[in-house]
């Protein structure tokens, strides 16, 4: 739609939608390509957070994070209250309860930064269908070494915030997502994470207005995952974040 050469007012407007956040590169990846394309118009972030802590699911994140993320990002941020582990019932009816908000506004498609899982694929668009409702993947397909390469070529700048210590070491929880990280991928390692080998928080980037600057808290290790809490930092730098990950680590 970049490159339409109908003026403006003679365009067909693009389809607002509603972008699945979690806080990692990957969604932020999909908002930028959006913003580039126009092909679809985000009107609004949707983020699940657990009961109690307001954390991110699955990613962990502090909801203060959360917030100043989405007010950097310039979107409204909906969150969708979960208990800890729910049952797919129990996240299929809260997600429901939340996108037909969504759908009351005209609102008929929903974006999700997946790439390549097939099966995630299949249950998304099967739970939106029963909704009336679109599923939207612009980054499906890509080869996923490229695409990191893109992302970080881009300015996005992130933190791994969860690893799965079966595959990866533990020490890599609170490292950037930079260059030096992709060359030290092993093989058999998605690098774009996609089979669930890590997860990142985004602090800076193209669809960032102001970065956001972070430490590491603390490093903990449980059940196969060493997760790197992240803070707000009173720094500001350039890259949105401090120095080396803090030198303590929890387990249990």
């Amino acid at each position: 739609m970049g490159d339409d050469p109908r003026p403006p007012g003679n365009r067909p407007r693009a389809p607002r939608a509603v972008l699945s956040w979690s806080t990692g590169k990957d969604a932020a990846h999909a908002l930028h390509q959006l913003r580039q394309d126009g092909s679809y118009d985000v009107v609004a972030l949707l983020t699940a957070v657990e009961s109690g802590t307001s954390r991110v699911a699955t990613h962990g994140i502090r909801g203060a994070l959360l917030t100043r993320q989405a007010a950097s990002v310039g979107l409204p941020l909906t969150r969708v209250v979960l208990p800890r582990s729910p049952s797919n019932l129990v996240y299929e009816k809260a997600m429901e309860s939340a996108l037909r908000g969504f759908l009351e506004r005209g609102v008929r498609h929903v974006i999700f930064g997946d790439l390549f899982l097939e099966d995630i694929r299949r249950y998304r668009e099967r739970q939106l269908s029963d909704l009336g409702m679109e599923c939207v993947f612009p980054l499906w397909g890509r080869e996923t070494r490229q695409l990191a390469r893109e992302m970080i070529d881009s300015g996005l700048q992130a933190r791994l915030v969860s690893v799965d210590t079966r595959r990866l070491p533990g020490s890599w929880a609170g490292r950037p997502f930079d260059q030096s990280l992709l060359e030290e991928v092993p093989r058999g390692i998605d690098p774009c994470g996609e089979n669930g080998e890590f997860h990142t928080f985004v602090t800076a980037g193209p669809v960032l207005q102001r970065p956001i600057a972070v430490r590491v808290q603390a490093i903990r290790e449980r059940d196969g995952v060493a997760t790197a809490d992240l803070r707000a930092s009173p720094r500001r730098d350039h890259a949105g974040a401090e120095g080396p990950p803090a030198p303590f680590r929890h387990k249990g």
